[in-house]
C-alpha cells in the first residue's frame, strides 16, 4: 500500500513538473515586446511629445527664415476646416485671414468660438499662435478644435509666416541674440608690464625710482614699508 502511494504522489509530481515546464516554454514563444509607439499613424495628427523631449526652440528664431510657400503646403492639412483667402466663407473652423493681431476668439463674420478659447484673452501673437499650433487642447482646454497640433517647429513657423501673409503682415520678431557678449581682455597695453603696489615700494626703496608702468608711490612711505617688512 505504501509503494502504491508513493508511486502515485510520484507521478503525481511528475505531472505538475511538465505542466510548469511548458508554460513557461510557451510563455517565451509567445511573449511579445510592447511596441515603441503605440496606435496607428493618422494624417494631419501628430502624436504627443512629437520633439521628443529635444530643446524647445523659441519661435523667434525661426520666422526670420520660415518659408511661406512651405507654410502654403503645411496648412493644406487645415483647409478640411478653415479658409485663409480674403473673403473666404467660414466652415468647421474660422476663415483665417488677417488672423494675427487680431483677438483670440473674437470676430470672424459671427464664427461660433467656444467659450474654451474666448476665455484666453488677448491678441494673437507669434508666441500665441505658435502655442496654439503645438497644441490646441492645450492652448485652451475645451476647445472644440479636434486637431492635435504640428509637433515639428519648422513646420509651425512656415505655417505662422504663411498665416501672416494672409492679411495680417506683422513685422516679423528679431531672431534672439546669438549668446553672451564675450569677457573683455585683461591684457595690458602693448609694451607695458603689469606691476604691482608690492613691486613699486620695494622697487622704489632699493633704488629711489619708481618700476616702469608702476602706480605713483611716496617714497617715504615706501621706505616705512621696507623697513617694516625686515
Amino acid at each position: 500500500m505504501d509503494n502504491r502511494t508513493n508511486t502515485i504522489a510520484g507521478w503525481t509530481l511528475a505531472a505538475c513538473g511538465l505542466a510548469l515546464g511548458l508554460s513557461i516554454v510557451g510563455g517565451m514563444a509567445f511573449h511579445s515586446e510592447r511596441p515603441e509607439k503605440m496606435g496607428y499613424a493618422i494624417e494631419g495628427v501628430e502624436a504627443e511629445g512629437a520633439e521628443g523631449g529635444a530643446a524647445i526652440v523659441p519661435i523667434a528664431t525661426l520666422l526670420p527664415t520660415a518659408d511661406v510657400a512651405k507654410g502654403a503646403e503645411v496648412f493644406k492639412k487645415c483647409a478640411a476646416c478653415h479658409t485663409a483667402t480674403q473673403g473666404g466663407a467660414n466652415g468647421i473652423g474660422p476663415n483665417l485671414y488677417g488672423t494675427l493681431g487680431e483677438g483670440i476668439g473674437q470676430g470672424k463674420g459671427g464664427f461660433a468660438f467656444s467659450d474654451a478659447l474666448k476665455g484666453v484673452g488677448g491678441n494673437w501673437d507669434f508666441d500665441k499662435m505658435n502655442a496654439w499650433l503645438t497644441s490646441p487642447r492645450k492652448f485652451a482646454p475645451g476647445t472644440k478644435m479636434t486637431f492635435a497640433g504640428l509637433g515639428n517647429a519648422q513646420d509651425r513657423a512656415n505655417v505662422i509666416a504663411y498665416l501672416n501673409a494672409q492679411g495680417s503682415n506683422l513685422p516679423l520678431p528679431a531672431a534672439p541674440a546669438a549668446g553672451a557678449a564675450a569677457p573683455a581682455d585683461k591684457t595690458p597695453p602693448e609694451g607695458k608690464d603689469s606691476v604691482t603696489n608690492t613691486d613699486a615700494v620695494n622697487n622704489l626703496a632699493n633704488t629711489g625710482t619708481p618700476a616702469s608702468g608702476a602706480p605713483s608711490v611716496d617714497p617715504a612711505a615706501a621706505k616705512e614699508g621696507a623697513k617694516a617688512g625686515k
